[in-house]
């Protein structure tokens, strides 16, 4: 299928899929004219590449996590995996740390709030 139905059956804009491409995580296929041409699995990959997105891993993590999840892996010994392992704890601890500062700020601001409507009345 070409990439308006890729799109609209992935629910991914166009201008994602050409960026999935240029990432190296897809690699759809041609037509002779040089358009691009998207495979089922293509699009179930793409699917599986917008969840792990929106879950907040970098496409860094995703390039290597996508091998493994596909069975496309390529004798990957347990240390890769633990080092694997280890990068997304490592993230999930930065973003658990960003989510603690981001408290303390809401925090902050709802205090601020709190007393400045106290001072209003």
């Amino acid at each position: 299928m070409k990439i308006s139905e890729a799109s609209r059956v992935s629910g991914v804009s166009a201008r994602s899929l050409r960026h999935y491409e240029d990432e190296g995580l897809i690699v759809p296929g041609r037509f002779s004219n040089g358009f691009r041409d998207y495979c089922q699995s293509t699009i179930d990959r793409v699917l599986v590449i917008r969840t792990l997105l929106e879950s907040g891993l970098p496409v860094r993590l995703i390039k290597e996590l996508l091998p493994r999840l596909t069975g496309g892996s390529d004798g990957g010994t347990d240390a890769v995996c633990a080092e694997f392992l280890h990068e997304v704890h490592s993230y999930r601890d930065r973003l658990a740390a960003r989510i603690a500062v981001l408290s303390d700020q809401q925090a902050a601001l709802d205090a601020y709030l709190r007393e400045a409507r106290r001072t209003d009345l």
